[in-house]
């Protein structure tokens, strides 16, 4: 475990908007995110030119394949090491690696072999930069500005997808591949001179943990048993892990399904899907500007329960615009839950393990949850999408029933602010 790291002084805390702690790791966190955007977008087109629809599917594709299988190693090492410094690696790695394509494709046509290359070592870094930023937070503000911090990184993320992928249109009309390549790394370079001010809180290791490190795997199994016998984080894990199985696939594969079926045209899609976005965003800053809510458990459950029923009645709905009404509704309520569920799980999480913990929830999201993709493919081209994004709410709302089953989640609820701080 890491012992070089600066005390931050103990004092009531200071709201994360106002942390100029906090605001550095956000904007190096923000812009690494929007360099990633342009990078996808680089290599999304990139392959276009490089080859066929196939194969363009099988370079955006072939990145989560070392994401997933090597996200959970990625959770212990974020444990080991001091995060910042794991993310400081990981940054430059991807930095470089962008870089170095930018000036090979500067040279000579992009290759495929060479674009599936980068894809690969690309997700391999990113399972070691998603645990460690998940693990980071409690160790730069006290746990009553956790919540605030998850609605921040949201909006952040939000933000990301909203400003990268423009960024990388016009880089590649100026300049084409080798121009968006060098945007995205230099992008992601300007990331690491804030990440080097951040300072970091010491971690305190409860005495049932004052043992020396044992082996990657002994870890993991040690980070694997800490989740299921958790009463409160091994039910978050297992209520988000079942949402994400029942309506990603839905959201992302059958909501263009559903498009083309009803004959909306991609207006509609984009309509449908910034409504979406816009609903999301506008819980992230809700949570980021009230930082607490109360009877966070139950508020969780409800706005799970509410996503469900209108992820399984956008494909009844007559017209466009009652669909882009209830994408509003369902980015809401899905917003509120995906930051209550990681918030709690910020918050009650022993900061010794919290790498770890990260990395299952993601590896769900990343590993899991695509695997639904195909089958709600084929699901709606069997049956069409009523009764599919009927079943797969139907499905996602077993999350409630495992939340309400949970004492713990029940009465969970954040911390409270500290007496003596101003908003």
């Amino acid at each position: 475990m890491a012992t070089s790291e600066t005390a931050l002084p103990e004092q009531a805390s200071t709201p994360a908007h106002r942390d100029g702690n906090v605001l550095r790791w956000l904007t190096a966190y923000t812009v690494s995110l929007v360099g990633d955007s342009v990078y996808f977008v680089a290599l999304g087109w990139s392959a276009q030119k490089a080859a066929g629809p196939a194969e363009v599917g099988l370079v955006m594709a072939a990145g989560a394949v070392p994401r997933a299988l090597l996200m959970l190693g990625g959770g212990v090492l974020a444990d080991r090491l001091d995060p910042r410094r794991v993310i400081l690696g990981s940054d430059a790695l991807r930095c470089l690696l962008i870089l170095g394509v930018a000036a090979g494709i500067a040279l000579t046509a992009p290759a495929l072999w060479i674009l599936v290359t980068v894809a690969l070592v690309f997700g391999a870094v990113d399972a070691l930069f998603v645990p460690a930023v998940g693990a980071l937070p409690p160790r730069i503000t006290a746990p009553d500005q956790l919540a605030r911090i998850t609605g921040m990184r949201t909006l952040s993320t939000r933000l990301s997808q909203i400003v990268g992928p423009p960024i990388g249109g016009l880089a590649m009309g100026l300049g084409g591949p080798a121009a968006a390549f060098t945007v995205s790394g230099l992008l992601i370079a300007l990331s690491l001179p804030l990440l080097l001010t951040i300072r970091i809180r010491p971690l305190v290791v409860s005495g049932a943990d004052q043992t020396q490190p044992g082996t990657a795997r002994q870890e993991l199994l040690d980070g694997l048993r800490y989740i299921r016998r958790h009463r409160l984080i091994g039910p978050l894990v297992a209520v988000g892990a079942v949402c994400e199985l029942g309506l990603i696939g839905t959201l992302n594969v059958g909501m263009v399904l559903l498009n083309a079926e009803r004959g909306w045209g991609p207006s509609g899609y984009g309509w449908i899907v910034s409504s979406f976005s816009a609903g999301a965003a506008a819980s992230a800053a809700l949570l980021a500007i009230v930082g607490w809510l109360p009877r966070a458990g139950l508020m969780m459950a409800g706005t799970l329960l509410v996503g469900c029923a209108g992820a399984a009645a956008i494909a009844l709905v007559p017209t466009l615009w009652l669909a882009v009404v209830l994408a509003a509704v369902i980015g809401l309520c899905a917003g509120v839950f995906g930051s209550l569920d990681n918030a709690l799980i910020q918050t009650a999480a022993d900061p010794a393990y919290l790498g770890r913990v990260t990395s299952v929830v993601m590896l769900t999201m990343v590993g899991l949850a695509p695997l639904g993709y195909p089958l709600v493919g084929a699901a709606i081209g069997a049956w069409g999408a009523a009764p599919v994004f009927v079943a797969c709410g139907i499905f996602a709302s077993l999350g409630v029933g495992i939340a309400l089953a949970s004492d713990a989640v029940r009465h969970a609820e954040l911390p409270r602010q500290r007496p003596g701080v101003t908003i």
